[in-house]
C-alpha cells in the first residue's frame, strides 16, 4: 500500500510541475514555496529521503528518557530504550492511530494509548491489550508493535533518522559540514554541550524561507537594524554584534561555503579579533552581566578573558539540509507544518565541564552564556520571521512569478570551487541557495526507498 500511494504521489506531482522550469539558474519559481501539492511531496521526497534531525543525545542522556518532536509531520517519540538504544517510534498507536505519547519529555519504560489502553514497551513491541479474548488475532504478529524510523544514527551527540533505505550512510551525507561541527564542538571544554530548554516560535511561510535565510548575509545591516543599535547604544566603539556587517561586507574577510548535499556554512569567525577576549569584547550587553564579568576577571585574571569566550555567540552559521543550523552557541531547527507555516525552536546550549578545566566558573559561563543566548532569538530571529510572513504575502502575487538569487552569479573570480568541490564566496552572496536549491530539485525528482520497521 505505501508503495502504491507512493508511486501516486510521485506520478501526480511529477505530472503537474516541471522541476527543470521550476528551479533555473538565477531564480526559482514562486510555486516551490506556495503549492499544496509540493509541499506535500516534500515531505516524502526530503523530510523523508535525507537524514533529518531529530535531536541531542543529551536530551535522552538516560535510559528510558524520551523526547517528542517531528519527522516532517510524523509525530516522533525520540528516545534511549531500556536496554540503551536510541530510537525514534511513530508517535501514533497501532491500533487506531491515537497519538500514544502526549508529553513533550520524560522517562518512560512503557507508553500506553489513553484511548483504548493498548501498552508498548520504548522498544516499540506491543506488551498488552485489554481483555485480548476479544481479538481473534496472533498478538505476536510484529504488526501491531509500533513502528518507527528504520535508521537512526548520531554524529557527535546530534541525532539524526532517515526512512529511505538508499540513502547513504550519516558520515557520508555531512559530508564537509563535519569539519565547522567539530570546530564548533571543540572549543567547549570536553567538546561536549549539553541541550537546554528552548525559545519556540512560528511563522506564517514556507519552511523553505528560513532555510533560504540561514546563510544570508546581504540582509543583516537592513532588516536587523534595531538590534545592531541597540547592542551598540552604550557602546564606546560601535563594534558589538553583527556590526562587522556594516562597513563593506562583500569584501571583508568573512565568507559563505557550500558543502554539498544542501550543506553551508556562514564564517565570520575572520571578523573577529583573534585573541583571548575577543568574542566577549564584541558581546552585546544584557542586564546583570556585568556583575559576573567582573566576579571572574577577580577569581581568575587574565584566563577570565577565555572563560568568558564561552559564553560568547561563535560567529557561524552551521546549516545542514533541511532543518538544522548552529548558530551562535543555539541549535535551531526547522520544523514545516503546512505550505504556509512553520515552527522554529531555538535550543540553548549549556557548557559541560566534566574535567574542571574551567576551575569551578561553570555555573557562572551557563549563567551568562543564558543571557547572551536570549538576545537574538528575541530581537533579532523575529525580524526574519516577519520577513518570512511578507514574503510569502507577497508571493501571493500570481501573475508574478519569480523570486531570483543571483548575487555574485556572473562575476568574475567571484565565486570559487576548489578541489574538493567545496564552493566559497562573500558572505552577502546567494550562491549558498542556488546550490541548496539544485540539490532540492534533485531529490524532488528522484525516487527514495522509503520503509518503516517494526521490532519483530
Amino acid at each position: 500500500m505505501l508503495e502504491k500511494v507512493n508511486a501516486g504521489r510521485l506520478t501526480s506531482v511529477s505530472d503537474r510541475f516541471d522541476f527543470d522550469e521550476l528551479v533555473q539558474e538565477d531564480r526559482v519559481h514562486r510555486l516551490i514555496y506556495t503549492d499544496p501539492a509540493i509541499f506535500q511531496a516534500e515531505m516524502t521526497q526530503i523530510f523523508g529521503a535525507v537524514w533529518v534531525y531529530l535531536g541531542h543525545e543529551s536530551q535522552i542522556a538516560k535510559n528510558d528518557d524520551f523526547i517528542t518532536m517531528r519527522l516532517g509531520l510524523r509525530p516522533i517519540i525520540l528516545l534511549r530504550d531500556s536496554q540503551g538504544v536510541i530510537r525514534a517510534l511513530f508517535n501514533r498507536c497501532t491500533h487506531r492511530g491515537t497519538t500514544l505519547c502526549r508529553k513533550d519529555k520524560g522517562t518512560a519504560r512503557t507508553f500506553t494509548c489513553p484511548y483504548h489502553g493498548w501498552s508498548y514497551l520504548n522498544s516499540g513491541k506491543l506488551r498488552a491489550v485489554p481483555w485480548p479474548d476479544g481479538y481473534a488475532c496472533d498478538f505476536k504478529d510484529a504488526k501491531y508493535n509500533v513502528a518507527q524510523v528504520p535508521r537512526v544514527d548520531s554524529y557527535r551527540g546530534f541525532i539524526f533518522g532517515t526512512l529511505n533505505l538508499d540513502a547513504p550512510p550519516l558520515l557520508d551525507y555531512l559530508g564537509g559540514i563535519t569539519k565547522p561541527i567539530d570546530e564548533w564542538l571543540d572549543r567547549q571544554p570536553g567538546g561536549k554541550i549539553a541541550v537546554c530548554e528552548a525559545n519556540r516560535l512560528k511563522y506564517k511561510g514556507n519552511w523553505k524561507l528560513a532555510y533560504d535565510n540561514s546563510g544570508d548575509g546581504y540582509h543583516v545591516v537592513f532588516s536587523h537594524r534595531s538590534l545592531l543599535e541597540m547592542e551598540n547604544r552604550q557602546a564606546d566603539v560601535a563594534n558589538k554584534g553583527m556590526s562587522y556587517y556594516r562597513s563593506s561586507p562583500d569584501t571583508a574577510p568573512m565568507y559563505m561555503a557550500y558543502m554539498g548535499n544542501g550543506h553551508h556554512f556562514k564564517d565570520k569567525r575572520p571578523a573577529i579579533e583573534k585573541r583571548a577576549g575577543g568574542l566577549w569584547a564584541v558581546e552585546g550587553p544584557a542586564p546583570g552581566t556585568e556583575h559576573y564579568q567582573e566576579e571572574l576577571r577577580r577569581r581568575y585574571g587574565a584566563k577570565a578573558e577565555e572563560i568568558l569566550d564561552l559564553a560568547s555567540s561563535e560567529p557561524v552559521n552551521i546549516n545542514v539540509f533541511p532543518n538544522f543550523s548552529l548558530l551562535g552557541n543555539h541549535i535551531q531547527v526547522f520544523d514545516p507544518v503546512a505550505v504556509d507555516e512553520t515552527d522554529v525552536t531555538w535550543y540553548g546550549t549549556a557548557v559541560v565541564d566534566e574535567e574542571g578545566v574551567l576551575g569551578g566558573a561553570v555555573d557562572e559561563i551557563n549563567a551568562l552564556r543564558m543571557r547572551t543566548m536570549e538576545q537574538f532569538p528575541n530581537f533579532g530571529e523575529v525580524d526574519d520571521l516577519a520577513n518570512f510572513e511578507e514574503i510569502q504575502r507577497g508571493l501571493g502575487c500570481l501573475e508574478d512569478e519569480w523570486v531570483y538569487m543571483h548575487r555574485g552569479l556572473g562575476i568574475p573570480g567571484r565565486v570559487k570551487t576548489d578541489a574538493n568541490g567545496i564552493i566559497t564566496a562573500p558572505a552577502t552572496d546567494e550562491a549558498f541557495m542556488r546550490e541548496y536549491i539544485r540539490e532540492w530539485k534533485r531529490l524532488m525528482k528522484a525516487e527514495p526507498n522509503i520503509a518503516i520497521k517494526r521490532e519483530p
